[in-house]
């Protein structure tokens, strides 16, 4: 995209986003995947800072948890909008004939990370195929791991039940561990006096989007206009929350969240700018929130690779490019 275009896109998101703050504000209801955490800072940015406002939107936040279940609710109506995690989620509600639809992906990256212990014969991607202790949550096995065995080679044998409790892992060298690359790797230097080394899956080829925002076909087919509010809204959030004042957002998730602390606030951050989760590739000209026809098939393609789904799904059903690459917010990178 060149420099005048995405410099008329931003022009034309302010425009629109004036005349929108004229009109009676519209309520949405944004369901996360999980509690409050500086991995969704963007949304909360856009809270904070007015910018929903501002698009015509009066937006609540519905935290997620181990006993949510938003994803169902806005599969039936109860939520508008839903923040997703990889695309597998996604081609699956194709698979089952479930109306919903990827409309941006604000992660580029899956912050999905192994870890292992440094000086231990560990140090390389490969060097995890050596290890007879990979613990795996449920969910990691069923997905990523099964990717890994098709492009990599390993073995289902290497795989240990992961309660999601660093201890056993720090206990033992030989161990890795499933992580995401914006917490645990702080979690464990605290509580072990070490950095791990840290391997993001996305950079050896594991091409899936992440934090998605999800609707129902419905919404898309009848109310363009809010879904692409909501967008742009949040995709401007992200921006602000990665290189403006995140302050107000960082003391909304603390409120969601009481046990959030500042340290991990500027850790995830720090680490999602750093790695490149948000913004990086395509949205360096196409704005955060990119998505690609090319990228989508490469990822799906790898799926069918290691057995997820069939060849012959119409996995184009699982998303649209309509509201998204259109520039907004890239003049606001600093």
């Amino acid at each position: 995209m060149k420099w005048s275009a995405w410099i008329a896109g931003a022009a034309a998101a302010c425009l629109c986003g004036s005349a929108w703050a004229q009109q009676p504000l519209t309520e949405v209801t944004f369901g996360t995947n999980w509690i409050a955490q500086g991995e969704h800072g963007g949304y909360y940015q856009a809270l904070a800072d007015g910018t929903y406002e501002k698009y015509g939107l009066k937006v609540t936040i519905v935290p997620g948890g181990p006993r949510a279940s938003n994803r169902m609710l806005m599969t039936v109506g109860k939520l508008d909008f839903y923040m997703g995690g990889s695309m597998i989620q996604a081609f699956s509600a194709v698979e089952k004939d479930i109306p919903t639809i990827v409309v941006a992906a604000h992660f580029q990256k899956e912050p999905q990370v192994l870890l292992s212990h440094p000086g231990q014969g560990l140090d390389a991607f490969l060097d995890l195929k050596t290890s007879n202790d990979i613990l795996l949550s449920k969910d990691g096995a069923a997905t990523f791991f099964q990717w890994m065995k098709a492009e990599y080679g390993f073995k289902d044998e290497q795989v240990k039940p992961f309660g999601f409790n660093p201890a056993p892992f720090i206990a033992n060298t030989a161990a890795v561990q499933q992580g995401y690359v914006t917490s645990e790797p702080l979690t464990i230097e605290k509580a072990a006096g070490f950095r791990p080394n840290v391997f993001l899956l996305a950079d050896y080829g594991f091409s899936t989007y992440s934090t998605t925002v999800e609707t129902r076909r419905e919404v898309v087919e009848k109310n363009p206009d809010l879904v692409q509010r909501f967008v742009d809204a949040s995709t401007i959030g992200w921006y602000n929350y990665l290189y403006g004042d995140a302050t107000k957002a960082k003391a909304l998730i603390k409120r969601d969240n009481p046990e959030m602390t500042d340290e991990l606030l500027a850790y995830s951050q720090a680490k999602m700018k750093e790695y490149g989760i948000v913004d990086s590739g395509d949205t360096q000209t196409l704005g955060i929130g990119a998505m690609t026809d090319t990228r989508m098939k490469d990822f799906f393609d790898k799926m069918v690779k290691a057995g997820l789904f069939k060849p012959d799904l119409d996995y184009r059903k699982a998303y649209t490019l309509r509201f998204v690459n259109k520039g907004v917010g890239l003049n606001l990178k600093r």
